[in-house]
């Protein structure tokens, strides 16, 4: 019994027990090593004449047994001496490959795809087996020899028999473990079967490029018998056929131009497990400091649990074909969390066990590019695809605003021109660019509404205010919608046409593009107001004279009022919104950040009937033309405390409906209708 150097014990027990968080990648881990071996031999016959090598003849054969309780990986590489099982296998943490790129490094060049770095993954095996026997000739020997173990205190070297060059690693499995404290225990004869073989292979070394082979039991119908009856039966019979599992080849390896959109999409419902195409495809290769291939891809229709806790975002990261992360999150921003695909390369630095990555600046390089390509194309999707980026956004739009909200405005200006949101004048969705393109001259703001529903806002009082003034407003009807605009605090449309502040420069200016002069462009910082917050500043000069006479006029009216509704709101005045006398007589508005669609959505939050929770600061707004504002006018001129306070009452919950808020005393509203009937 020779001992594991390095103080093997302990460093054994903590690969076994604490590097590797999950038991099934050891077939990964043993199918990497055999493809390494066969690498080497593949690039050494490309520079050594005298070595013959078919290389349609290399392949990796994974067997078991169920009765021996065995799985036999096997190769037929360069394989290994016994001065190289004692230096590649009695030394843990000792690469062989890695020293053998290293060796090689100039002159490898594409020929060779060596995945082993740190020389621990083949004690990953002594997760599930109890013994392991390795049996390797090494390329132009005539002797085999056998490396084995039971990982614990060291390991026996001894002369073997193999047939060919290659190596043979033979586990012999742990016995079934029963759960202890409830817990469930570990069965490893799981491992002892085709479908689970197989699962392993396809999910982590799919597109190892050497052919990965078992003999797998298939049925076939028995020829017919020639004295066989009118009622004969088929009969079947189970055969043993020798299968190729993986597929080598990955789909993102091949240039674009040789891959047809079905060929993707089969890729995409296969690998993620969507029965719908996806929406787009983005497949690119980098080169340069870092290299790496990447296909992406974005769903045609939102998963049910998108929004849940429960999601995982995340890439599927490759290295060498090799799968080390299913999900790898640091790839994708949490706003588009909704992309699926895979990142392959082999300049990613792992950890010792692959299955996580160090946080190091390649990684960040990568997520940075990806963030871009994903942004680019979707701006190709809004500007040339309209119909399927408008799908698009009702699948995914609530993510993007989260995106915006969530780092406090800090991504507005790569999120802010993929938002859409439905034009109250237009009538369909437009992007935040398009309606700074529709702004008539002396527009400086955004104008927006937010509600639960697109047909009541349309109809607010607010609303149509502006409207009637030629003004656009966005109606927003996600929860998500106003939060995300106040981290956006503004929206800056870049490149515009240059306004020009009069005549002779603008006369200057088109003298110039005359002469052939680049039209002159402009960053515009337009404000974002939501129309039933604060004064949008809209009122010309008499309509703001006005204001100021009725206001003065009847200040004690409004103390009235005031005093009739209590702390219900701030104060009572003449609107600037309301001027006609075809418009409604009154409406909320609010003073401060907080809304009233903002309160709303709050109190559906899990703190909504907390205590402390912010509260709007409401302001009762009346229209002085409306006739109404004549009937309370009236009222106090003769004196009247009673049916002013039944008319402030009437106003206000009346004005709350239209919100669509209900009164906070729906019995006393409908006495006061009542009581005016």
């Amino acid at each position: 019994m020779r001992k594991f150097k390095t103080e093997s014990k302990k460093l054994l027990d903590l690969m076994i027990n604490s590097i590797y968080t999950n038991k099934e990648i050891f077939l990964r881990e043993l199918i990497s090593n055999a493809s390494d071996a066969v690498d080497k031999l593949n690039f050494k016959s490309l520079t050594d004449d005298s070595m013959k090598v078919d290389q349609d003849d290399l392949s990796i054969r994974v067997s078991f047994d169920r009765d021996a309780r065995t799985i036999t990986v096997s190769d037929n590489g360069i394989g290994m001496t016994a001065d190289e099982l004692e230096k590649n296998l009695g030394t843990i943490a000792h690469s062989g490959s890695q020293e053998f790129k290293t060796e090689n490094a100039e002159s490898q060049g594409d020929a060779v795809d060596i995945i082993g770095q740190f020389g621990v993954g083949f004690y990953s095996a002594f997760m599930v087996a109890k013994r392991v026997q390795v049996v390797s000739r090494a390329y132009g020997e005539d002797a085999a020899n056998v490396w084995e173990s039971d990982g614990l205190e060291g390991y026996t070297i001894e002369p073997g028999e193999r047939a060919g060059h290659g190596t043979d690693v033979i586990l012999t499995l742990r016995d079934n473990e029963p759960g202890k404290d409830g817990e469930p225990g570990e069965n490893y004869d799981r491992y002892l079967s085709e479908w689970a073989l197989k699962d392993l292979i396809t999910r982590y070394s799919n597109y190892v490029r050497y052919p990965i082979q078992m003999m797998v039991t298939k049925s076939r119908q028995k020829p017919k018998p020639e004295d066989a009856g009118d009622d004969y039966q088929p009969e079947y019979e189970d055969y043993q056929e020798l299968e190729t599992i993986n597929s080598m080849t990955p789909i993102w390896k091949k240039r674009a131009s040789d891959v047809e959109q079905r060929d993707y999409n089969e890729f995409y419902k296969s690998t993620f497990h969507d029965f719908e195409d996806p929406a787009r495809t983005i497949s690119f290769h980098a080169e340069g400091a870092l290299e790496y291939d990447a296909l992406l891809f974005v769903p045609g229709r939102a998963p049910f649990d998108l929004y849940s806790k429960d999601y995982e975002k995340g890439l599927a990261l490759y290295s060498s074909n090799v799968m080390i992360m299913e999900k790898c999150a640091d790839l994708l921003p949490d706003y588009y969390n909704f992309v699926r695909g895979v990142v392959d390369s082999e300049d990613v630095s792992l950890n010792i066990s692959r299955e996580t990555l160090q946080h190091d600046r390649q990684l960040h390089a990568i997520a940075r590019r990806i963030e871009k390509k994903i942004t680019d194309d979707l701006c190709d999707m809004r500007d040339n695809d309209r119909e399927a980026y408008e799908k698009f956004f009702e699948n995914f739009g609530r993510g993007l605003k989260f995106g915006i909200y969530n780092t406090y405005g800090g991504k507005a200006d790569e999120l802010g021109d993929l938002l859409l949101f439905w034009s109250a004048k237009e009538q369909k969705m437009v992007t935040l660019r398009e309606y700074a393109e529709a702004m008539p001259e002396g527009q400086k703001a955004v104008y927006y509404a937010a509600g639960d529903d697109r047909e009541r806002l349309s109809k607010m009082p607010v609303v149509t205010g502006v409207l009637a003034r030629g003004y656009d407003v966005l109606l927003c009807t996600q929860g998500v919608d106003e939060f995300t605009f106040q981290a956006m605090r503004e929206y800056v449309a870049r490149d515009m046409p240059k306004i020009y502040e009069d005549d002779a420069a603008r006369e200057a200016a088109e003298k110039a593009q005359a002469d052939g002069a680049e039209p002159e462009t402009e960053d515009r910082h337009l404000e974002l107001k939501n129309v039933a917050t604060g004064d949008l500043d809209l009122a010309s000069e008499d309509e703001k004279k006005e204001a100021e006479e009725a206001t003065k006029e009847h200040s004690d009216l409004f103390d009235a009022m005031k005093e009739a509704l209590g702390d219900k709101v701030e104060k009572v005045a003449v609107s600037s919104r309301l001027v006609g006398e075809g418009e409604a007589p009154a409406c909320i508005t609010t003073e401060g950040p907080l809304s009233l669609e903002m309160e709303k959505v709050l109190k559906r939050g899990p703190e909504g009937e907390a205590e402390g929770l912010p509260k709007t600061q409401r302001v009762l707004e009346l229209n002085a033309k409306h006739p109404v504002f004549t009937k309370l006018a009236a009222a106090q001129d003769a004196g009247d405390s009673e049916k002013i306070a039944l008319y402030a009452g009437l106003l206000y919950d009346q004005a709350l409906l239209v919100e669509g808020i209900l009164p906070e005393d729906p019995v006393a509203f409908s006495q006061r209708v009542c009581e005016l009937m």
